[in-house]
């Protein structure tokens, strides 16, 4: 009996459930990280390679940007434009998200609300963001004031509009369901409502992010003494490729980073979505 127990004891210690094993014998989230690395890695390649070759000596290599940015970092300097460039991100982006996420959450619940609103998000919504820039600079200046308020305004129409889809979207037969259960406005939106819309809304937060950095670019492409834009325009002036480049790889990763942030969160309150996820 304690032969045929320690036997099977050895053998729960060393299987494992199938679906964190691939069929390498590695783990699938190893196996799944090397796969989402792979188009990065080969982009790398493709850009010091180029930069060798077909892409002349006006494009600095990796490397080149690299050692960029070492310089900076030992300085100090990148981390100041860095700081600054992040806290006027997420000030915008907070009170755009926020804004975006109430109006689209009236409109969806409430008839009157989408009628006095709907038209002048659709109006404001077409007009390009380096349209308001001049307006914008009359209005609140060529400090940070201005850049957080063109951030502002960029996240609010994909919030808006996926919200408004997602409560939309959600099947009436499932409201009717709870409202013969007797549930209250306020218990069915938080129970039925806001978790079939979930999935809506995370997809105007991922799109909310990126033009939320999008944004940061043409303000900070102003006059602006701090800032990513301000050592962007400042290596513009002296010619230093690399440092453009370094730039536009930070605000690449910033991009990145945040999109990784709303998938963790996807991950955590959609846990319970039994939908396809590609084969």
């Amino acid at each position: 009996m304690t032969l045929q127990l320690d036997r099977t004891e050895k053998d729960v210690s060393v299987t494992r459930p199938p679906d964190e094993v691939g069929s390498s014998g590695l783990p699938r989230r190893l196996i799944r990280l090397a796969r989402q690395s792979s188009g990065l890695v080969a982009i790398l390649v493709l850009w010091q390679l180029g930069a060798r070759g077909w892409l002349g000596t006006t494009t600095p290599a990796p490397s080149e940007v690299l050692e960029a940015g070492w310089d900076l970092i030992k300085t100090g300097e990148l981390w100041q434009h860095l700081l600054a460039s992040t806290r006027r991100v997420v000030i915008g982006l907070s009170i755009g998200i926020a804004i975006g996420l109430v109006l689209g959450a009236a409109a969806g619940l409430l008839r009157v609300a989408e009628d006095i609103v709907n038209a002048p998000i659709q109006v404001l919504r077409m007009m390009p963001a380096l349209a308001l820039v001049p307006v914008f600079i009359i209005w609140f200046g060529i400090g940070d004031s201005f850049k957080i308020a063109l951030i502002i305004v960029a996240p609010i129409f994909p919030i808006y509009l996926n919200v408004l889809a997602g409560i939309r979207s959600v099947d009436r037969r499932l409201v009717e369901a709870a409202q013969s259960l007797g549930l209250g406005r306020f218990e069915l939106v938080r129970r039925i409502v806001l978790p079939a819309a979930l999935p809506q809304i995370f997809v105007g937060l991922r799109q909310a992010l990126g033009i939320g950095w999008l944004a940061l670019v043409v303000a900070e492409m102003q006059t602006t003494p701090v800032g990513l834009g301000f050592l962007m325009n400042d290596a513009k002036e002296f010619l230093r490729t690399d440092q453009i480049f370094l730039v536009l790889v930070i605000y690449a990763i910033s991009g990145l980073l945040t999109d990784v942030f709303v998938r963790i969160l996807e991950h955590r309150f959609l846990s319970w979505r039994t939908g396809f996820e590609g084969q």
